[in-house]
């Protein structure tokens, strides 16, 4: 099978904005193309992801560039939209039909919590389930009960995320916190703080993607080769996400992060301790430490530990979070995985100044979101 690269990379800052998602979209676009040295006559087919936009989003972004004929797609699954558009934009490759392709993600998002009506039964909306805080905070006291995790250490990784958004221009928000203002931050579902989750907010990333064996004829850059991208669905797991037909009594189920990154290690021919840097799902700051556990960083029951040594740092043996992850940038949730991958491939590129891993070679990024749809990509240098 033809093996998939990167050849370009480019972001609009998450935020809030007054631009239209079209002038989003275009800016994220418009500067991978420039990025990849290539103009937009050479993209043999584009896939976009988006949730909250309106029907062909892609079409009213993309063909104002020039109506050259080809596809242009939109998808959309849920916080990992980006990791399924990527998928499918590599399978047009892998098969031989097209050389190059387009993968953009864009999202210009309503404030405050999504409307749990988008996904949730309105009888689990009457019920209260419906918000993210709640299943997430729920977890947390889980863990907290079972392995003796602390709000301390969850406090932690939000100090750690804002203190590395600092050196982020693309980040919403780009201030350190201390850990007293973080856990003394208004508490919005206990344990969880303000401080400590993240917000929807608006943004786009895209990436140009091409067959390997090909890339020199496009573009000049050093191709990032994309060792994995997996998206799997949720079977039966002991998870408060919705819909409620997911979830099942607490038994030995594996969650969807540790089924999709089994998986994205198998097909990369790695293991964890293969990887230089992660970006991560971290919609509130105790998701960041389960995911540890997931991604097979440490044992389960042990990612308190991960972030009390420092471990996770930038300057740690498994750096997580370098942009300063969800909790700093927003989630505008069609952009958010193509976002952490825009990271990921300036990592590998080593452009990212104070924030940079020194040696990345491999990197991987993860997101989970509605219905267990997870997503897991693996770059290499």
């Amino acid at each position: 099978m033809r093996e998939v690269a990167i050849i370009g990379a480019g972001i609009h800052p998450f935020g809030r904005f007054d631009e239209t998602y079209i002038e989003i979209g275009q800016y994220a676009a418009r500067a991978a193309l420039n990025d990849a040295g290539i103009s937009w006559r050479d993209v043999q087919a584009a896939v976009v992801s988006e949730q909250y936009l309106p029907s062909t989003t892609g079409p009213r972004i993309l063909k104002p560039f020039g109506a050259t004929g080809i596809p242009i797609m939109d998808m959309e699954s849920a916080c990992a939209s980006g990791g399924s558009t990527l998928r499918q934009a590599m399978l047009a490759i892998q098969s031989g039909d097209i050389d190059v392709a387009m993968v953009l993600g864009v999202e210009k998002m309503p404030r405050g919590f999504m409307n749990p009506l988008m996904i949730y039964s309105e009888w689990q909306a009457y019920m209260g389930m419906s918000t993210n805080p709640s299943y997430w905070a729920m977890r947390a006291r889980r863990h907290m009960h079972e392995y003796g995790t602390t709000e301390e250490q969850i406090a932690k990784v939000a100090y750690k995320n804002h203190k590395n958004s600092v050196h982020n221009p693309n980040s919403m928000y780009r201030k350190a916190f201390t850990m007293e203002e973080i856990m003394g931050s208004k508490m919005v579902c206990d344990p969880i703080h303000l401080m400590e989750i993240c917000a929807p907010n608006e943004g786009a990333a895209c990436l140009i993607i091409c067959a390997k064996e090909v890339a020199h004829k496009y573009s000049s850059n050093t191709p990032i080769t994309i060792a994995a991208c997996v998206h799997t669905l949720a079977a039966y797991s002991a998870d408060f996400r919705c819909p409620i037909d997911s979830l099942s009594a607490k038994a030995n189920n594996p969650g969807p992060t540790e089924v999709t990154s089994k998986k994205a290690y198998e097909k990369a021919g790695i293991g964890p301790e293969d990887v230089d840097c992660f970006e991560v799902q971290d919609t509130d700051a105790f998701c960041e430490l389960e995911i540890y556990e997931q991604l097979g960083l440490c044992p389960f029951g042990e990612a308190g530990r991960l972030i009390d040594e420092g471990v996770t740092e930038i300057t740690g043996s498994k750096p997580v979070n370098m942009s300063g992850g969800l909790i700093s940038k927003g989630e505008p949730v069609g952009a958010s995985h193509l976002g952490q991958l825009y990271e990921l491939v300036q990592q590998l590129r080593g452009n990212c100044g104070p924030r940079q891993v020194e040696g990345a070679k491999v990197a991987l990024g993860q997101v989970l979101g509605a219905s267990g749809n997870c997503a897991v990509t693996i770059l290499k240098k």
